[in-house]
């Protein structure tokens, strides 16, 4: 049974919650166990997208600075495996996820929102990468995510100060895709969550996969990693259904088995 973190699921919507009060901090254990709700959303045939979310006043507000400071270098260096993999595990669900942030999301926070595909913020929101200001550097993905994300000028410049964008800045540089009302951006999330259910899920498992590992290769490899995924849907139940369909009904009338 899991202390912090939570997977619910709903007409084919897993959500993860994180439930840490105050600020939902990411301690070891907690890193644990979103780890293990990652794991378990990937492989359950009940889920076909997944929202992250920390509740109505926080997201996550970071690491938690008091364990990582007793840490010895020799500590930090077994530690830091465990935070990297976390947002690791987050990033490999094979399939459509989406961080409804409310509040701060900083630190570990903003690494938990980078690992998913997309990210929707609320009007009170607040990111960032402070780690600067601690004397160390994003150690849980900020530095590649958020590079990859906004660009490396924008990231160095968030890394480099430390300082918190609001959901409008955030909006405006790439960092989150859409803004609501705080009380509405779950709710918004789970929306676009929900249009995946019922979907071809080896075909958006082949295209997340397509996009995240042709961005981390060069153009000819990544083509030849879309090129081996494409053809390799032509084995499936989906497929054979989706073009059927297609041609007896027109588009968007196919009825997925998820094969």
């Amino acid at each position: 049974m899991s202390e912090f973190v939570s997977l619910n699921v709903d007409d084919g919507v897993g959500t993860i919650r994180l439930e840490r009060p105050p600020m939902n901090a990411l301690d070891a254990h907690v890193q644990r166990e979103l780890l293990d709700a990652c794991r378990e959303a990937d492989s359950r045939d009940d889920v076909a997208a997944v929202v992250v979310y920390g509740g109505e006043r926080v997201f996550a507000a970071g690491a938690d600075v008091k364990e990582m400071s007793a840490m010895s270098y020799q500590e930090m260096v077994l530690h830091s495996t465990l935070l990297q993999n976390f947002t690791k595990a987050l990033a490999a669900i094979g399939k459509p996820t989406v961080s409804a942030i409310t509040g701060f999301a900083l630190g570990g926070g903003c690494e938990v929102a980078l690992s998913t595909d997309v990210r929707f913020a609320a009007e009170n929101a607040k990111l960032g990468q402070p780690e600067i200001l601690l004397g160390i550097i994003p150690g849980a993905g900020g530095t590649q995510r958020l590079a990859r994300l906004v660009g490396p000028a924008k990231a160095k410049d968030l890394i480099f100060t430390g300082r918190f964008v609001d959901a409008a800045e955030a909006l405006a540089i790439g960092l989150v895709d859409q803004v609501h009302p705080a009380d509405q951006v779950y709710d918004e999330a789970v929306a676009w969550a929900r249009q995946f259910v019922g979907g071809p899920a080896l075909a958006l498992r082949a295209a997340k996969s397509a996009v995240d590992r042709g961005l981390e290769v060069d153009l000819d490899s990544g083509l030849e990693i879309e090129r081996m995924q494409f053809s390799g849907l032509f084995a499936t139940d989906d497929q054979a259904a989706g073009m059927q369909s297609f041609i007896d009904n027109g588009p968007g009338q196919a009825t997925f088995s998820g094969s």
